[in-house]
């Protein structure tokens, strides 16, 4: 893998190519073992959305406004803009978003990649207004067939290490000190399916990435998928279903955990897989 051509690539064109020539690797877990967790905590959501299943059926407008656009998110001629906007009022409702913590749909960040600036796009991502950090980044899989969203994860790593640089330049214009490490919560948003992932940076991986050279220490992203009762039906259902829903409420209520510990690490040190 040292000897793989690297070459500047904004965060949109890098694939799984991308992710060997900087020895970046994925590693799925089961669902208890990603989140750390003995059994998956309970959503902290309104009743009425894990019982009711159409919009038209909810009692508080909100709710019913959140499965209108879910219901838009999983038809194919809306474009990538209602996953976007799905995603982000799903924040607003699970609690990720709120006071300083605000949902920006496609920040441009800075990439120095092969020692030439390029662009990583998010979809969305979690911004702390207070602190001018980049707390989360999602990730859209444009391509909704039948088969792993292999490129949309190389796409959120290189969001990941643009983010991490990115904080890092807002942390000594404030006269603080760089972080040495620090792990990306992030999701890839299939429809209305995510998949969970820890991305732990670098700067030894981000100054690889800067001037194009392979990393003799490897960098080891975690994932996961919600644990649904019809796996083979994760994507085409998504979260309409009730069962669904509940579940994969229940996996985003075990990554706000994550989420705000990745956040509220001064030292930002990584972590052993399965230790956060």
């Amino acid at each position: 893998m040292a000897n793989l051509i690297r070459s500047a690539k904004s965060g949109c064109d890098w694939t799984l190519n991308e992710l060997d020539s900087y020895n970046i690797h994925l590693e799925h877990q089961e669902t208890l073992e990603f989140f750390g967790v003995p059994v998956l905590p309970d959503p902290a959501v309104d009743p009425e959305l894990l019982q009711q299943l159409e919009a038209e059926d909810m009692q508080q407008d909100r709710n019913a406004e959140l499965i209108n656009l879910l219901d838009l998110a999983m038809l194919n001629s809306t474009g990538e803009s209602a996953v976007d906007d799905f995603a982000v009022e799903l924040f607003k409702l699970t609690g990720y978003v709120r006071r300083n913590r605000v949902a920006r749909t496609r920040k441009d960040l800075p990439l120095l990649i092969c020692g030439e600036w390029r662009h990583a796009k998010t979809d969305v991502c979690i911004v702390d207004r207070q602190q001018n950090d980049i707390l989360l980044l999602v990730q859209e899989e444009k391509r909704l067939e039948d088969r792993e969203p292999l490129d949309a994860r190389a796409q959120l790593v290189a969001e990941a290490l643009a983010a991490f640089t990115e904080n890092n330049n807002s942390r000594e214009s404030s006269g603080l000190p760089p972080l040495e490490s620090k792990v990306m919560p992030g999701i890839v948003m299939a429809g209305t399916v995510p998949t969970f992932f820890k991305i732990p940076v670098t700067q030894e991986l981000v100054t690889h990435v800067r001037h194009g050279t392979y990393p003799p220490t490897p960098t080891i992203a975690a994932y996961c998928f919600p644990p649904v009762p019809r796996p083979a039906r994760r994507r085409s259902d998504g979260m309409k279903p009730l069962d669904n829903r509940r579940q994969t409420l229940s996996c985003y209520e075990a990554f706000k955990t994550i989420f705000v510990r990745s956040n509220t690490d001064s030292k930002a040190s990584i972590c052993p897989l399965g230790t956060l």
